[in-house]
């Protein structure tokens, strides 16, 4: 992979939250689109099959790469030695697939799955709860690296690592060496009401890129009727590149100028009943191609 490379999330076309939405859009389906859309990869959703081989010729067929896949870790609820075997059976099937980056989100405590309001009712470590999530991520960052992947964490609303703040001493306690960051840019300016300071604090550590757009009227209609992150989604407060109220040429640009090289990942939960997702993924494309000087 050289420089940036531009890819898609399968999660317009299927949402592994609410199974059913989309649920009419196979996996073929979606490497098809994204193939056509112009895009060089895509992340790996719930619907792509378990079996590498299979998947890896599909993939050949479009000539198409995988990225990377979330994985929902609890090292605070469950401790290390239990995470440690999902892990490495997921950065295994990762390795077979050929993927990039293994996707870390912690899960102890998260809403976003639930009903609770995703703007007032997020989750809070205690000193040794960062501890131990900290302590436990240096060592996946090991494994990960010996599958031949990047660990790279994602903030995320409705989870204890979701602000700037929360960011910042995420990265103080955890090795460079080891721990990167994942940096989207609808979940800081959903959380924050910014995106540019995270970027300029932790360049050094961004090894991945999602570009989620927001949708202003939206987003203070979902604050204002205290929506949960689901129903946020559906409401249609994100949305591609381009389409929403984020400007991304300065944060194109500086990424370019530190010499940022990895994937940029179009990605936008929405109802593919509401947003056509192969619509979208084109206009994602065409949008991230306009940046280009």
């Amino acid at each position: 992979m050289n420089a940036i490379t531009i890819g898609i999330a399968p999660i317009g076309w299927r949402n592994d939250d609410i199974p059913e939405i989309g649920k009419e859009n196979t996996y073929k389906q979606i490497l098809s689109d994204a193939a056509y859309a112009g895009y060089e990869g895509t992340e790996i959703g719930g619907c792509y099959p378990k079996d590498a081989t299979e998947l890896n010729k599909e993939l050949e067929l479009r000539n198409l790469s995988l990225i990377g896949q979330w994985f929902s870790g609890y090292l605070i609820r469950d401790g290390f030695e239990v995470v440690e075997k999902e892990f490495r059976e997921y950065c295994q099937f990762l390795q077979a697939v050929h993927a990039d980056v293994a996707v870390y989100s912690e899960q102890t405590y998260s809403i976003q799955g639930t009903e609770k309001c995703v703007y007032t009712e997020k989750p809070e470590f205690s000193d040794s709860e960062w501890h131990q999530l900290a302590s436990g991520l240096d060592k996946l960052g090991e494994i990960a690296q010996s599958y031949g992947l990047i660990l790279a964490f994602h903030h995320h609303m409705g989870t204890g690592v979701q602000t700037k703040q929360e960011v910042d001493r995420l990265m103080e306690m955890t090795d460079p060496e080891k721990v990167d960051l994942l940096y989207d840019t609808g979940h800081i300016f959903v959380s924050d009401g910014e995106c540019l300071s995270l970027l300029h604090t932790h360049i050094k550590r961004i090894r991945h890129v999602h570009f989620k757009d927001v949708r202003r009227k939206e987003l203070e209609e979902a604050k204002e009727a205290n929506l949960s992150f689901l129903d946020s989604f559906l409401h249609g407060v994100f949305t591609v590149p381009g389409d929403g109220i984020i400007s991304y040429q300065e944060i194109y640009d500086y990424l370019l100028a530190n010499e940022y090289e990895g994937w940029i990942v179009v990605e936008a939960e929405q109802d593919p009943k509401k947003a056509n997702p192969l619509e979208y993924a084109l206009m994602g494309k065409r949008y991230i191609d306009s940046l280009k000087k």
